[in-house]
């Protein structure tokens, strides 16, 4: 099974780091993977190319069946592999809803982040409008607070989406842990903060850690005031 499987992937790059924890959950180690630079535009290559015409990471690959989009991928490995390793979809339709719910939120939360981290380094500072950083840091601030009244609801477990671990936190995860890698303040937002420090314990987690984050634990500081 794994070994039909093929990972063209960046190191730190939450779209890669989504299917990586979850083949980790289905239990599909022994997967074939290449990790490529994003400096030197690995991803242009031809052998990327001829899999995924974007030329984008995450690309993959099964047998025949190529899904190079991170959110379709995680669906495809949890559709395919229901019955082993980690169960990321729930059966009961309320607990379902849920997952789908905050799965897709996630994609806000990731654009809100980007906003901030990439007009940073994307603008020279002398062509930066400091009208367009303010909006950017209200809206990432406003979606933050979002995501801490969810964790802090009395009903709410430790998860995203509950008391189990679910594809929500699958795709969410990589992108809260991309939050802090730039600064954002556990302080300021504790209930994320307790989140992160619990999930990036995990073992698929572990397993799959960028390893340029291991290199060099030292983030950057681009979130630290939002």
């Amino acid at each position: 099974m794994a070994q039909d499987m093929l990972l063209f992937w960046g190191s730190g790059s939450p779209p890669c780091w989504k299917i990586m924890i979850a083949l980790e959950e289905k239990n599909l180690q022994g997967y074939h993977n290449k990790l490529l630079s994003f400096e030197k535009k690995d991803h242009k290559s031809k052998e990327v190319m001829d899999i995924n015409p974007r030329g984008q990471l995450p690309t993959f690959k099964h047998g025949n069946n190529v899904i190079n989009e991170s959110y379709g991928a995680c669906l495809y490995l949890e559709s395919q592999f229901k019955s082993q390793g980690t169960q990321l979809i729930p059966d009961i339709p309320l607990e379902q809803a849920l997952v789908y719910q905050r799965m897709f939120e996630g994609q806000t939360l990731q654009q809100k982040q980007s906003d901030v981290i990439y007009y940073t380094w994307r603008v020279p500072e002398a062509e930066r409008h400091d009208s367009t950083v303010k909006r950017n840091k209200e809206a990432l601030t406003a979606e933050l607070q979002l995501w801490e009244g969810y964790l802090s609801k009395p009903e709410a477990g430790p998860y995203l989406a509950g008391k189990a671990f679910t594809m929500a936190d699958v795709l969410c995860f990589p992108v809260i842990a991309y939050g802090f890698r730039f600064g954002l303040s556990q302080e300021k937002y504790p209930k994320l903060g307790q989140y992160y420090t619990l999930v990036k314990e995990r073992p698929s987690v572990t397993a799959s850690w960028p390893p340029h984050w291991l290199e060099n634990p030292q983030g950057m500081d681009t979130l630290k005031d939002v």
